[in-house]
């Protein structure tokens, strides 16, 4: 499994729990589950997917969420790799 269908689905699976909640809750609870669990690596690698995949295989929730997400700043590329 790529490591982006593997994003996927973890964030999906965030959203599952969500949709049992009530529906105002959904995004918010979905960003903040993001915001405090997932490393800055991981929320670029999201944001790569709904940037330039369109969100394809996200849950309607999770792209409700991506407003409310933090954007990381672009990861620094090592002096070795320029």
């Amino acid at each position: 499994m790529s490591e982006g269908n593997k994003l996927v689905r973890m964030a999906n699976q965030i959203a599952t729990f969500f949709h049992s909640q009530p529906a105002s809750e959904g995004p918010d609870g979905v960003a903040t589950h993001i915001n405090k669990f997932w490393e800055p690596r991981m929320r670029r690698q999201l944001f790569d997917i709904v940037d330039n995949h369109g969100g394809e295989g996200l849950d309607v929730l999770v792209l409700a969420a991506v407003p409310l997400i933090h954007r990381p700043p672009p990861a620094e590329v090592p002096a070795a790799s320029r």
